[in-house]
């Protein structure tokens, strides 16, 4: 984004200059202490905004979407080291516990969205991450089926507000160029606890065992629990509010105008700070189509990564001993990362999201393909690299899109966020029963989703892209009948 508001044209009129100066920026004038400086002043300014966000931010929202995936994901290795026969739980009953996380999950997402949005994320967010914290650890205790739905119920309500607050948090610091690579980053989060989940259920579940009697299992999720209580103790120093509101404890008085400043030219002069009740922006964002066409894309994505809760699963009928089980997960998840960086890097530099998620989602769709396929066990582990890559990539690019075209009033991005991921949850109360043992090694109905999933996937996001083209040709129209200018543009 350029700050740059100072030329000048100059011209000789007899023995002297006259420089013409442009109108002075409008929406710069809004702030005292940046409408005097220069332009290599408000470039030094911008730097050193960008330059915390990214060491302080950053960093922490990275670390706890790490434990709160981490967290969320830590069942599907504790089954195969007994955590399903230590509960006697059947395939159906170990299901449906899978299944409850998002019916929690779902009913928190909404009404705690627009609290943050309303709110103060620099103690909301860390109160979300030590209470799934708490459940987390309390699961140590388990030892029937009930117990399990009902942690995994609390553990969804209590995660669930979190995806959808960070993403809401990004999109208020950093511009729409700047949004994709950032999210990708702490989207690392998900890629690198899936990493970390396999390397820790080695050392863990191989070598824990019957240690102060406790089986390995159990040993495993509290150490996460406590690992991810530790963090959220160390976010309330990490967290900032919005631009707005956010005190010296994290940048300058300068620094601030200017985050403000960057927010307002993002969204073409249009202030952040909302007007109306908390329930103003959810009934905006149920009457804007592109709530409906994000949320559709965001299903369909998710359905295409249905696979990922029952990866630990797909790799033990590769017939690896159960520590390299645990290990092989890892390098899929690693080409995932950095898939997503790239691609995200390159959709923020063009501007420019439709297309790079209709590539990844196509490399999944190969995947799945190859897994259901053929039993070679090179070409079914070469699939696991596009599977775990498309959907990852594409995830990352919908959020970025949808804050970025849908950028005031907070509340209504807020809501818009939070439904989405709600929508594209619901797949999830009915994906697990396509994964079940019986079906090994090939799970061909798994498979078969994840196909369907991922080509209607590539349909949302053309049609979304439509969408935003015929709202720009509608503000071009209006500009050449009124005149007015509207540098705003809907990015596709």
């Amino acid at each position: 984004m350029s700050l740059s508001r100072k030329s000048s044209i100059a011209s000789k009129a007899e023995h002297f200059e006259v420089e013409e100066v442009p109108p002075r920026d409008a929406t710069l004038e809004k702030f005292a202490l940046l409408k005097d400086k220069t332009e290599d002043e408000l470039k030094a300014v911008e730097k050193s905004l960008v330059r915390k966000l990214d060491w302080k931010f950053l960093p922490m929202v990275t670390a706890m979407l790490l434990m709160n995936y981490l967290d969320r994901i830590n069942v599907s290795n504790a089954r195969l080291a007994g955590m399903q026969r230590d509960c006697h739980m059947t395939d159906v009953q170990w299901s449906a516990g899978i299944s409850l996380f998002y019916v929690g999950y779902i009913i928190s997402q909404v009404p705690a969205n627009i609290m943050v949005a309303k709110g103060k994320p620099q103690y909301l967010m860390p109160c979300f991450m030590l209470s799934w914290s708490a459940v987390t650890i309390s699961m140590t205790a388990l030892n029937s089926v009930w117990g399990f739905m009902l942690c995994r119920f609390l553990v969804g309500v209590t995660e669930g507000p979190f995806i959808p607050a960070v993403s809401l948090m990004t999109s208020s610091w950093y511009t729409k160029s700047e949004s994709p690579l950032r999210m990708s980053i702490w989207h690392a989060g998900n890629v690198v606890s899936n990493i970390i989940s396999g390397l820790l259920a080695a050392a863990v579940l191989q070598n824990m065992d019957g240690i102060r009697g406790l089986a390995s299992w159990r040993w495993f999720v509290l150490i996460e629990g406590a690992v991810s209580i530790a963090i959220g103790i160390a976010a309330f120093w990490f967290m900032p509010n919005f631009p707005s509101s956010t005190g010296t404890y994290f940048m300058s008085a300068e620094e601030a105008e200017m985050a403000q400043y960057r927010q307002e030219v993002n969204a073409g002069g249009i202030s952040e700070d909302d007007e109306g009740g908390h329930w103003e922006g959810v009934r905006l964002a149920l009457k804007e189509p592109f709530t409906w066409l994000f949320a559709s894309s965001h299903f369909f994505i998710i359905i295409g990564q249905s696979f990922k809760d029952f990866l630990p699963s797909i790799m033990n009928t590769f017939g690896f001993s159960k520590t390299n089980t645990y290990l092989l997960q890892a390098p899929p998840y690693v080409f995932a990362y950095l898939l997503t960086i790239g691609i995200s890097w390159s959709s923020g530099r063009r501007l420019e999201h439709c297309w790079h998620m209709v590539f990844a989602m196509a490399l999944c769709l190969v995947g799945a393909v190859i897994m259901i396929s053929t039993l070679s066990l090179g070409p079914r582990y070469f699939s696991l690299f596009l599977l775990c890559g498309g959907p990852f990539v594409a995830l990352n690019l919908q959020i970025s899109w949808e804050t970025a075209v849908v950028p005031r009033p907070r509340t209504k991005r807020a809501a818009l966020i939070a439904i989405a991921n709600c929508v594209s949850s619901v797949s999830h109360w009915f994906t697990p029963y396509f994964f079940l043992r019986s079906q090994e090694p090939r799970y061909q109905t798994g498979g078969g989703v994840i196909v369907a999933g991922c080509g209607l996937a590539i349909i949302s996001c053309i049609v979304t892209r439509w969408w935003c083209m015929k709202k720009n040709k509608e503000i071009e129209k209006r500009e050449n009948e009124t005149g007015e200018t509207n540098a705003w543009r809907f990015v596709t």
